[in-house]
This record gives C-alpha cells, structure tokens and sequence, in this order.
C-alpha cells in the first residue's frame, strides 16, 4: 500500500505533463486552421477573418503541409496512455482531422474542388448568411472579401489546369449540368445577386444615409466587377478547357495512384481498415437482408405483382406526390413537429438549439441531394433541415418521414447541436464532423422511428426500407464504380432496381458518388456499428439495458471514430452492470 501511494504522485504528474503538452497544442492547431480558412473562422465568429478570402496558392498549400506534418508528429509524441479517457478521445479526433489534411494534399484532392453538387463556387453563397452586419465595419469587411474573389477563382482555375494536365479530372460523363450550376450565380443586375441580400435592406440606425448610400453603389460595383465577373470566368473555363479536356474514364483508379487514393478515402470516411471488397461484399448481404424486408411489406399491403411492378407503381401513382412546393414543405413541417413530441420517449436530454424547415436553395435545387442539414452560423442562430422542392413528381411523399429522422431529428441536427453544445471540451470535439459517426447515427435515427409508431403506413415504412437501401447500395455503386469498373448505366440500373427512389433522384445520386470518392460508404457501415453495439449492450444487460441512457453514451462524447465510440459502450455496458447490480 505504500509502494501504492508513493506510485500516485508519479503517476498524477506524467498525467499533467502529458495534458500540459496536449491542450496549447490543440490550441496552436486550432488557431493555424483558422488562420488558413478564414471563412470557416467567420461561422465561429472570429471577427478579424471576416476581410479575408483563403490563400491557395501554390506557397501556401506546401507551407500548410509542412506545417500538418509537424503538428501531426508533436502529437505522436503525446502519450496517450498518459492523458484522461476525455483527452485521449480528443487525440484520435485531433489527429483523424490532421491527417485527413496531410493526405488531402498527398493526392492533390486541391485539383478536383467540386463535385456533381457543390463545390468551393457554390459555398460562397454562404458567406451573407455567415457574416455579421452590425457595423459599419462589418459590410466593409464583406466588401473586401468580395473583392477577393478575382484572385480566388483564379488560384481555384490554376490547381484544375494543374489536374487537366495531370490527368485528375472529375469524368466528362457527369460535367453537362456544372456550367448551368455556375451561371445560377450570374445575373445581368448585381442587385439581383444573393451577395448584394446583406444590402437590400432598410438602412440600419448606426449607419447615415450617406454612409448606407455608399455602401450600396461599393456593393453593386464590387459584386459586379469582381464576384459576378469571376463566375462568368469560371463558367467559361468549364465550357472551353475543362469539360472538353475532362477524363473520359469514370473511376477514381484512374487518377494518378488512384487505387490508393480511393482506399485511404475509404479509410478516411468509415474510420476502418475494412478493404474495398470486404465493402463491396457488406454492400451485398445488406441488399439482399433488405429486399426480404420490402417483400413482407408488400404481403402486408397484399400485392400481388413483381417487385419492379410495385417499384414502378410507387414512381408513378400520383397519389404518393405533393402538387405543389407549399404541399411537400407543410409536410415536412408537419412530420418535424410530430417526432418532437417523441423525442423524451428516446433521450434523457437535448440540445437547446432549435432548427427551421426550408426548401434548398433553388440555385442549386437540380442537381443537389433530396435533402440535407445546415448547421447554424452562430448560437444566436438555429439550425435548418432543408427539403429539396425541385421536381416534385420525383420527390416521393412515402419517403419524407425517413428523411425527416435523419436530417432533422433525431438524426443531424440533434447529434450536431449536442456535439456543439459541449461546451468543455476543445473545439476540434465540438466543430469536427465524422462521416461514419454523423452520417451512421443520420441512418439509425431512421430506424428509431419504428420504435416510437413514427411510420403511420406501410407505405412509410416501404420508404424508410428504400431508404436504408439506398444506404446499403451505395456500398455495391461506390466500390463498383471507382475499383470494380461499373459504368455509370450499370449503378444506375442497380439502384433503380433495388431501391424506390426516382430516377431523377438516382441519377443524381450516383453522380454524386461518381464526384465525391468514397464519402457514401460511411452511412451503413456506421449504422450498422451502432445496432451491433445496442446488441452487445441488451444482450448483456438484459431487462436492465435503458434505451435513453444508451444514447447518451453514444452521443455525449461527440462525434467520434467508430473504434472510439466501441468502447465508450463497453465502457458504458461495464458501468452500467455495476450499477444494476
């Protein structure tokens, strides 16, 4: 005992030492990733980033490696064994963010900055909505970012010529829609343009009618010489050298060490070592498990044809469609307020920001995903779970519920908030998204709805089934498309047949995983991380095991690694039979 107790004092200062070494560098990183996306440090309200548009040059880019590299091997030397369990979570995250960098810029992901959907072009439509007006100083701070915009574009252009040469281009199969993506953001008016909303407004008392006056003609001139100027550059960059010269092969195995590329993505996004095939086998067992499934709904709703019969009844009977945008909006308003009423049936505590319904923006409607989360700005703001309105006679009313649970809650916006609202611990916990623990909770969250009479029809829960579909074939298409060779008919063709999603919705869907590598893998694998987790915990539990309490171990780190939130349940299941008894 003794022994013991001299051993403690050791033991407590190597702990200290080894925190003491952990959190000024968290913070050292922190401030270095601010200082190079001063964007991202406008939405956490660093105010002096707000002049300031993102150096890509080619200087900068290398210099930033540099510097990852060396953050990456201060951290290395930090013993994690060493820190609290809270700490030692915050190293994992800290270095999956870090090297996620590091490797970013090994396969030159710079050179392909957008995808079928998004891209760096479209994101800056969120800076009025991001920056803070109230001062003079504020608007003089956006007009100057705009002004930036020359320049930007112009680094952005260089690194894709850098990949035309290179051979890393997104395919030419899926280019058609991007130069109408880009001219959604060029109007013959500047004050026409979403960047000018910040100034189509009543003067603001603090300013005079001279100042606001001022601001206004700087405003239109800057949006029209340097913002809408630069996207008319861009857009004719993509008609005349990129989409001409684009790749004509569809995977991501043939870019430049491709093969590795798209397994470190794979890594990356499920936070696994799975390999591509063990992905494309899961992908196939869980088709296969699910299309069991659909069957026994179809017995309940007594139909007696094919599959692809009931399949083509549900993407073409008026009866399943809104007719119009206020329709499918009050729906889903409607289905958000309804699963709040549920909620205390699920958690034991939520987050305190709350969250609005809107249609996605119709500048990128088209060819953007049928839904989708937008975090807030700031705490004086809310989240929005955003419906896309675009060609309602593709927007199926049976799968709303299900895309409900997910974005809203209690999927994306009620696991971000939480993640947020952990105010004691670092911001890259609180700010850091990881793909198979969001997007695999957005999944499970889903399922939940079963569990409290979410689903009122068969119909509903023949949707929410396409849905966890949708989710295990875009295992099989991703893989299939980037290492197996499929062609873009053949994943089309595969999701048409397996799931109940409209064709407009598919084709969007798979030139998405076409354009963005990987990133579709990391839903079913988190979700079905999470189920077998709850498993182990009943099994071991038994009438002991509580619902509510396991959800809050699975949240209440944050976003997480999947092999980290493993054992916070073994933890959690280990604590709570000593509880029990």
């Amino acid at each position: 005992m003794k022994r013991l107790l001299l051993l403690i004092p050791l033991f407590l200062s190597t702990f200290a030492a080894a925190e003491e070494k952990l959190h000024p560098l968290l913070d050292e990183i922190w401030a270095f990733q601010m200082q190079q996306n001063p964007m991202w440090a406008t939405r956490m309200g660093m105010r002096e980033a707000d002049s300031k548009m993102p150096d890509l040059s080619a200087a900068s880019l290398e210099a930033a490696a540099t510097k990852n590299t060396e953050f990456m091997t201060r951290l290395e030397a930090i013993d994690a064994a060493s820190l609290s369990r809270t700490d030692a979570i915050t190293l994992q995250v800290q270095k999956l963010q870090l090297q996620n960098n590091v490797d970013s810029y090994r396969y030159n992901s710079h050179f392909v900055p957008f995808t079928s959907e998004s891209g760096f072009y479209s994101s800056l439509g969120f800076l009025p909505s991001s920056h803070k007006f109230a001062s003079l100083d504020d608007f003089q701070n956006y007009l100057m970012r705009l002004a930036q915009f020359p320049e930007y574009f112009d680094q952005q252009i260089s690194w894709m010529e850098k990949g035309l040469a290179s051979g890393m281009t997104q395919p030419k199969e899926v280019l058609e829609p991007l130069p109408s993506l880009v001219a959604g953001f060029i109007f013959d008016d500047p004050k026409a343009s979403s960047f000018y909303r910040p100034f189509n407004i009543d003067k603001p008392d603090y300013l005079s009618s001279q100042q606001w006056q001022t601001l206004q003609s700087q405003a239109a001139d800057t949006i029209a010489n340097a913002v809408i100027a630069s996207y008319v550059k861009l857009k004719a960059f993509f008609v005349e050298q990129y989409i001409p010269k684009a790749k004509t092969t569809l995977g991501a195995d043939s870019w430049p060490n491709g093969k590795a590329y798209y397994q470190n993505r794979a890594a990356y996004y499920t936070t696994t070592d799975m390999t591509v095939d063990e992905i494309h086998e899961l992908g196939l067992s869980e088709v296969k498990r699910i299309r069991g499934e659909m069957k026994q709904v179809m017995q309940e709703l007594e139909y007696k044809g094919t599959h692809a019969e009931f399949i083509h009844f549900l993407r073409t009977d008026p009866q399943f469609y809104a007719k119009t945008e206020q329709e499918i909006m009050r729906y889903a308003a409607y289905l958000s307020k309804k699963i709040d009423g549920k909620l205390p049936k699920l958690f034991s505590y939520l987050p305190r920001t709350p969250y609005g319904v809107e249609p996605v923006p119709a500048s990128i409607a088209p060819n953007y995903t049928t839904g989708r989360y937008i975090s807030p700005n700031n705490d004086t703001e809310p989240g929005y779970y955003w419906v896309n309105t675009y060609a309602l006679d593709k927007r199926p009313l049976y799968a709303l519920p299900a895309l409900t649970l997910h974005e809203a809650v209690p999927g994306h916006h009620l696991q971000i908030a939480l993640s947020r609202e952990l105010e004691d611990l670092p911001n890259v916990r609180r700010f850091t998204y990881i793909s198979a623990f969001g997007e695999g909770w957005g999944l499970y969250s889903e399922y939940l709805g079963k569990e409290v009479d979410f689903y009122e029809t068969p119909y509903d829960e023949f949707g929410r089934l396409s849905y966890e579909m949708w989710r295990a074939t875009r295992l099989v298409v991703d893989t299939g498309i980037h290492i197996k060779g499929w062609s873009r008919k053949q994943a089309v063709d595969y999701m048409l047949e397996n799931t109940a999603l409209s064709e407009h919705n598919v084709r969007t869907e798979v030139d998405r995983y076409i354009t963005w590598p990987a990133q579709a893998l990391s839903y079913k694998i988190g979700e079905l991380t999470i189920k077998r987790l709850r498993k182990k915990a009943e099994d071991a539990l038994g009438d002991k095991f509580d619902l509510r309490a396991f959800h809050k171990a699975v949240l209440e780190h944050g976003s997480v690694p999947l092999q980290v939130l493993e054992n916070n349940i073994n933890i959690f299941i280990k604590n709570a039979a000593i509880t029990n008894g």
